[in-house]
């Protein structure tokens, strides 16, 4: 058994929250001394840990005591629900510190996270909708994006604005060099992945859309540089043949 404080030091949560935890059921003591102190055992301080796991991933108290408290948790399912979610987080961050990294070598002193937001993917539905309407491409689009969560959204997009700024960093390249077109083949296949099959003749009206102007444009130029859009558009143009 350990006492409060031992809790606190061992754990890092203060008495207080302790306190207070026990005061709303959210963490009760395995039992109390004569004299009203608190003891935990070991299947207290495992619940402990489940607290903190899921306050790391911001549930709100309430929440996590419905979750921990009921009849049916199961806390090996929790615990691979919540390492999903961490590692959702971590790829978030890593995104976004890959991007600051970007703007830092490229001189750029206001840091925009626009790339990040998940709105982008909307828009991208939007222009891909106007431009294939009922396509198979479309109807495929649709389909892989149903059911995605706002954290998929960001996470795939994050990762799509990634590969503008691996084509920023070629800009001095020749579009038709070998590296080059490697990026290309890379584009098409993340394309494929995660919206729709991406074929030659879809990728070259993609580059055409990329450098065309507009949000687009502004966006990869932002992951990239000026003139990555441009860029980009001459590499995938000499990919496909035109």
């Amino acid at each position: 058994m350990m006492t409060v404080n031992e809790v606190s030091k061992l754990t890092g949560v203060s008495i207080r929250t302790l306190q207070y935890y026990d005061k709303i059921g959210l963490l009760k003591p395995a039992e109390y001394t004569e004299s009203g102190y608190r003891l935990y055992d070991d299947t207290a301080l495992e619940r402990l840990q489940q607290i903190l796991l899921f306050r790391e991933l911001e549930f709100p108290l309430k929440d996590i005591k419905d979750i921990v408290t009921r009849s049916d948790f199961d806390k090996k399912k929790a615990l691979e629900q919540q390492i999903e979610l961490l590692e959702l987080r971590k790829k978030h961050i890593e995104n976004l510190i890959a991007m600051c990294r970007g703007l830092k070598t490229r001189g750029v002193r206001h840091l925009d996270f626009t790339a990040f937001d998940s709105s982008k993917l909307d828009e991208y539905a939007k222009r891909a909708k106007k431009q294939w309407g009922t396509t198979t491409e479309y109807k495929e689009f649709a389909e892989k994006s149903k059911g995605r969560s706002k954290q998929d959204e960001e996470s795939i997009m994050a990762d799509f604005m990634k590969v503008f700024e691996e084509f920023g960093a070629m800009k001095d390249k020749d579009p038709a060099s070998a590296g080059v077109q490697e990026q290309v083949k890379k584009l098409q296949a993340y394309i494929t992945d995660h919206f729709y099959k991406c074929s030659d003749e879809v990728l070259f009206g993609l580059g055409k859309m990329y450098a065309s102007g507009g949000e687009f444009t502004e966006n990869i130029d932002k992951m990239g540089g000026k003139g990555t859009a441009e860029f980009t558009y001459k590499a995938i143009s000499h990919f496909c043949g035109k």
